[in-house]
């Protein structure tokens, strides 16, 4: 992808920031000496001694940026790479031995003529008493501290590589679960979305189907309200968010629709803003609470109701709907453990995180929904 290969790219201006600066310093260095400095000369041969220094740890540092560190930081197989590593040091440290055999062979100064003489004559100088504890504090014969600090030197830019390529590593890891993250709740959001619809239809279909016999007007009068539902679902379902008056205009339909079945023992009240603020709201997310409400609150011999309510404030939407609870309710019922309420919880979650709260009071007569999300 390409936020791939930016992200190695920028990888890789990193090292040569770096090291751009690192060959920079001894030019600077000696060119600062030698503008304070009237009698000091600025030597080219010093600088191309300490760029044939950093030429070596260069090489190791190509070696192990583009073969050794994948093998840790892509490919997890550690005991490969820490045994090529190991060699690798161990190579450098045989190496930096090699350049100075002279300095490896311990000082032996030439001792005076007379003390050769007496030491002939089996007369031995007096042995000064510190030159015992002189050589006590010498440094190792084979290698010596320059070495040791070139060691250390090489370690740090090896682990510097290691956490460089971790850190862009994570980036990389942290970008592509977001783009996981997201394409699963495109997914997700979709397979809800196509589950909804039908279940939504087959309720009203339903609903149609028992009008045709009772009433053929109001069921001329609910096809007309079914086809304003449904253009709204052709234009508008699909889309990530719609107006918040359009989704109130469905609603408004659903309930008109639905007020056609029942007599006027059922009493239906809907509050709804008729104005709202240029606010946006996830198609059909509230009607699976009225649907519900409908579909299990609704006696036809005794009196029930349905009301449903909702304000804006705050940038924030507040959703109530109270139904009363049916003598025997269906046994489909789409409640807490439901397909329609199950879907439209999910899709809060997908959506909303924990930035909104749902409130079900199921009480022995009457069922109240309490919604607030919040508005974008």
């Amino acid at each position: 992808m390409y936020w791939m290969q930016e992200q190695k790219r920028h990888e890789n201006l990193t090292y040569l920031a770096l090291w751009s600066m690192l060959f920079a310093v001894p030019v600077l260095s000696l060119y600062l000496r030698s503008v304070n400095d009237e009698m000091f000369d600025f030597r080219w041969h010093e600088v191309f001694m300490i760029w044939k220094v950093f030429g070596i740890f260069l090489v190791i540092f190509l070696i192990h940026n583009f073969l050794l560190a994948p093998l840790l930081v892509y490919q997890q197989r550690r005991a490969l790479y820490f045994s090529i590593v190991a060699a690798l040091i161990g190579a450098f440290v045989l190496f930096q031995c090699s350049l100075r055999p002279s300095e490896r062979r311990p000082f032996r100064p030439e001792p005076p003529r007379q003390e050769q003489f007496e030491h002939r004559q089996g007369q031995h100088p007096p042995r000064p008493h510190n030159v015992g504890e002189h050589r006590r504090h010498r440094p190792p014969m084979i290698v010596g501290q320059h070495d040791i600090i070139s060691l250390i030197v090489l370690v740090l830019m090896l682990g510097m590589n290691i956490g460089i390529k971790l850190y862009f590593k994570s980036r990389h890891d942290a970008k592509q679960m977001i783009a996981l993250e997201k394409e699963n709740l495109e997914q997700q959001l979709e397979y809800l979305k196509y589950q909804i619809n039908p279940h939504f239809f087959m309720n009203t279909l339903n609903n149609i189907h028992a009008l045709v016999d009772i009433d053929s007007e109001k069921a001329k009068d609910t096809i007309v309200e079914l086809s304003k539902m449904m253009r709204f679902i052709l234009y508008e379902g699909d889309k990530k968010g719609e107006p918040l008056t359009r989704e109130f205009e469905f609603i408004r339909h659903y309930v008109t629709l639905m007020s056609l079945r029942y007599t006027d023992k059922v009493k239906v009240t809907v509050d709804l803003p008729t104005e709202t603020p240029d606010y946006e709201l996830p198609p059909l997310m509230l009607i699976t609470f009225i649907e519900n409400a409908f579909k299990h609150g609704i006696s036809y011999q005794h009196e029930s109701f349905v009301h449903i309510k909702a304000t804006v404030d705050d940038h924030q939407l507040h959703f109530t709907c109270a139904n009363s609870k049916a003598d025997k309710p269906n046994d489909e019922r789409v409640r807490e453990g439901g397909v329609g309420l199950a879907n439209v919880k999910q899709r809060l979650n997908l959506i909303y995180g924990k930035n909104y709260t749902l409130n079900i009071q199921d009480n022995p007569e009457t069922y109240l929904v309490e919604l607030k999300i919040p508005l974008a």
